[in-house]
């Protein structure tokens, strides 16, 4: 009748189709609307011409509309085998779901526009909806709550009892604690008429060439050689310091004392060097040797 699908129906002659085709990760071998022998004797035919080339590759069978029995799905399963081929699935009509489960392969409904699968669910036993003693008493609430809306707007009361307004506290005083201050690190030589100034300490890798600035309200950390201005302390801080692989510089401040000769000594060899306010001056001590 026009407008249902036939029901599935055993193998038989009819239009040509590819029998083996290549589907997502896997293979598809087309059983639907032909004989079973011819499908059969095509299979092992295109299977001959390329040995071993699809060995390890899962496969489906589609079966369309049509029907498999237990010995031709054997068959089929022992061709493939004999190829390296796992048949894993079949796909096609609902009457096919209790062939593949008896051989323990996967069932896929046949895509018919959801008549299928309409079908199925439409055999589901219905299940009733029963409300939990907690959600009833849900209802209930929201039922006595509407009733009470209801009485107010009789008696022109506001539908909603208005809220108590709590007395104001009084505020609270919080006291911010100041973050220590970071340091700020740069890679690389600085120039002359080059600077960098920093509320923190600042550390360089690389040298501090005459004409360069370094000025930070902490320690200045110079992992090379400090031959510029550099001023640590800025903010006022006499026990900053200044440390050095080759402690040269052209001008040399700590707080508010300066040492404008620090770059006239003569040190040989050269070695690691830092400078503090010791005696109401700046001093030069050899790494480690400076006074705590």
């Amino acid at each position: 009748m026009e407008g249902r699908r036939a029901r599935p129906r055993p193998f038989e002659p009819g239009a040509v189709m590819a029998v083996l085709r290549g589907k997502g990760l896997g293979l598809e071998i087309a059983l639907g609307g032909r004989d079973f022998e011819d499908v059969l004797a095509e299979l092992q035919s295109k299977l001959a011409e390329r040995p071993g080339f699809y060995a390890g590759s899962p496969a489906t069978a589609a079966l369309g509309h049509s029907s498999l029995s237990n010995e031709q799905l054997e068959r089929l399963r022992g061709v493939l085998h004999g190829h390296g081929i796992a048949l894993e699935a079949l796909s096609g009509g609902l009457d096919l779901e209790p062939l593949a489960t008896a051989a323990g392969l996967r069932f896929m409904v046949l895509d018919d526009g959801g008549e299928e699968l309409a079908r199925r669910r439409a055999l589901r036993p219905k299940r009733e909806v029963q409300l939990s003693d907690a959600a009833r008493s849900l209802v209930a609430d929201f039922d006595g709550a509407r009733a009470d809306i209801a009485d107010r707007r009789k008696r022109g009361e506001a539908s909603v009892r208005r809220a108590i307004i709590a007395q104001p506290q009084p505020a609270v005083n919080l006291h911010i604690e100041p973050s220590a201050p970071g340091t700020l690190y740069h890679v690389g030589t600085l120039r002359g008429g080059q600077a960098l100034s920093h509320v923190g300490n600042i550390v360089v890798i690389g040298d501090v060439n005459p004409g360069a600035e370094l000025v930070a309200s902490g320690d200045i950390v110079v992992f090379g050689a400090l031959r510029g201005v550099a001023h640590a302390g800025a903010q006022g801080d006499a026990s900053a310091r200044v440390h050095a692989i080759e402690l040269a510089p052209t001008q040399l401040r700590i707080a508010a004392f300066i040492a404008a000769d620090a770059g006239d000594r003569v040190r040989t060899p050269i070695h690691p060097e830092t400078a503090c306010v010791h005696d109401d001056r700046i001093a030069i001590f050899p790494r480690g040797r400076a006074p705590s």
